[in-house]
């Protein structure tokens, strides 16, 4: 697959435009990543926002792109199972996918005999080293399946799959879900927009993650305009 067959590849500018300003600064934040990690290891972060429409899942990839472009097998994690869009970005389908896989392994409840054997419907990006596992279908109980215990187990089955993954989920004042998913994973990066995200609605996310024990890496401020600095880059 082409970079100009991506339907989102206007949104990726890691891909679009590698030397642009803004690619540049997905290259910066994977640096600050990767020197976060020499303490403890970050392989698996959740990309997440306060609320919706402030960027997460274009950072989510754009950075997940950065990352694939040094080497590194990358694996992206759709888990915002009720407004999935990466498959969107990347001009995937949406199923089979992470829910399809839950419902395969049995439901919730599963024994651990019955998801030692999981197999992933990974597809191909069309980008080197980056794959995606979508959403899959629709299901009715998104955070009950992040909190449950065979979700803990597909995670650390995932970790075999790649060197970084990358977790989508939807944002954390709208739904519970992001606070469950944070509790599983190395890392959480917040994502806020310029000009839109409120100081509140920012505090307020952060003070959920802090009150679940997540450990926030950092936060990445997007859609900054390049006049807003000193420098272009």
């Amino acid at each position: 697959m082409s970079n100009s067959s991506i339907n989102g590849v206007e949104k990726l500018v890691t891909l679009a435009d590698p030397r642009s300003p803004a690619a540049e600064a997905y290259k910066d934040l994977r640096t600050n990543i990767q020197f976060s990690g020499l303490d403890r290891q970050l392989r698996a972060l959740l990309i997440t926002s306060a609320r919706p429409d402030e960027g997460k899942s274009e950072t989510l990839a754009n950075l997940a792109v950065s990352f694939a472009q040094t080497g590194n097998k990358v694996l992206m994690i759709d888990c915002d199972l009720r407004r999935p869009s990466l498959h969107i970005l990347f001009g995937l389908e949406q199923e089979p996918g992470l829910s399809n896989v839950i419902l395969e392994a049995g439901g919730l409840g599963s024994a651990s005999k019955n998801s030692a054997a999981i197999k992933f419907p990974i597809q191909e990006t069309g980008v080197p080293n980056l794959r995606l596992l979508p959403a899959g279908l629709q299901a009715p109980n998104p955070a009950e399946i992040l909190g449950s215990n065979l979700m803990r187990e597909i995670i650390e089955q995932l970790r075999g799959e790649a060197d970084y993954l990358f977790f989508d989920s939807p944002p954390l004042l709208a739904v519970t879900d992001a606070a469950v998913l944070s509790t599983r994973l190395d890392g959480v990066l917040l994502t806020l927009k310029a000009n839109k995200t409120k100081r509140d609605d920012a505090k307020e996310a952060k003070e959920q993650l802090e009150k679940v024990r997540a450990n926030i890496i950092g936060v990445a401020l997007n859609e900054v305009k390049s006049g807003a600095t000193r420098y272009s880059y």
